[in-house]
């Protein structure tokens, strides 16, 4: 009996065993499939995970690249610039020498010519200065030869205007402006001489006495003037509305008076 019971106890155990075997088997199968899809699971997710990473790292490699592309060609682009901007500096630079020596050069040439204009002024001064000098001379001789020259009776008795004795004295009475004045030099037998609107003739001279002789012809008529003097206004009227005339000779050489023919303005 107590070989049985012992039997008994013992295939108890056993089968208690086996169970807990059999159990622990099972639960190892179930743990190992869990683990398996575990495993299976974070291969799926590390093969995920490093196509991502290669994915990145191509990207990442792309991305570097045209950094590096476009850094290259704006170092270029600055580079050029500040090539071109130096360039242009000394360009300017170039120009504003220029520019000042073309205003220095201009600066001298003024100051030059203002000098020369200063030197001619001066001179123009100068000259001024003289020909005031000369104009207060020549108005003093002036009046004084106004003095000097003289009114007479004429050979028709009628008060002449002022006689002048020589060239100079005529020139100051042709400035008067109050008559015509015309010179002439006439020689003995020679061809009637047109004065103004009469002609005259010399027919004798007599140079110790001073005496002459002349034929007027004025408004279709001949008038001899005989044995008249120097310096002796010989008067006579012309025209249709008739004028005083006057013939003054003042030089009487051989066979040759000098003189002026005087007539009225009108």
């Amino acid at each position: 009996m107590s070989e049985e019971i012992e039997q008994r106890q013992m295939s108890g155990a056993f089968i208690a065993v086996v169970f807990i075997a059999l159990a622990l088997g099972i639960a190892s199968l179930i743990w190992c499939y869990g683990l398996q899809n575990h495993l299976s699971e974070a291969e799926k997710n590390l093969t995920a995970a490093k196509a991502a990473n290669a994915d990145l790292n191509e990207k990442l490699t792309a991305t570097n690249a045209r950094l590096k592309a476009a850094t290259e060609t704006l170092g270029a682009s600055v580079g050029l610039t500040q090539k071109q901007l130096e360039q242009r500096a000394q360009s300017i630079l170039a120009a504003q020498r220029a520019a000042d020596e073309k205003l220095i050069a201009a600066q001298e040439a003024t100051n030059k010519q203002v000098s020369a204009v200063s030197s001619e002024v001066s001179s123009v001064k100068t000259d001024v200065g003289g020909v005031k000098t000369d104009v207060a001379s020549t108005k003093a001789d002036l009046d004084t030869t106004k003095t000097q020259l003289q009114r007479v009776v004429g050979d028709a008795g009628v008060m002449s205007g002022l006689i002048a004795k020589n060239h100079d004295e005529l020139e100051i009475l042709k400035h008067k402006g109050d008559r015509n004045y015309f010179e002439f030099t006439l020689q003995k037998g020679g061809q009637p001489t047109l004065l103004s609107t009469i002609k005259v003739q010399l027919k004798k001279v007599d140079q110790k006495k001073g005496k002459y002789t002349m034929v007027i012809s004025s408004d279709d008529r001949n008038i001899e003037k005989k044995d008249k003097t120097i310096m002796e206004p010989v008067q006579f009227y012309s025209g249709k509305t008739p004028a005083l005339f006057e013939i003054v000779v003042n030089s009487v050489a051989k066979n040759q008076i000098s003189g002026y023919l005087s007539t009225p303005k009108s």
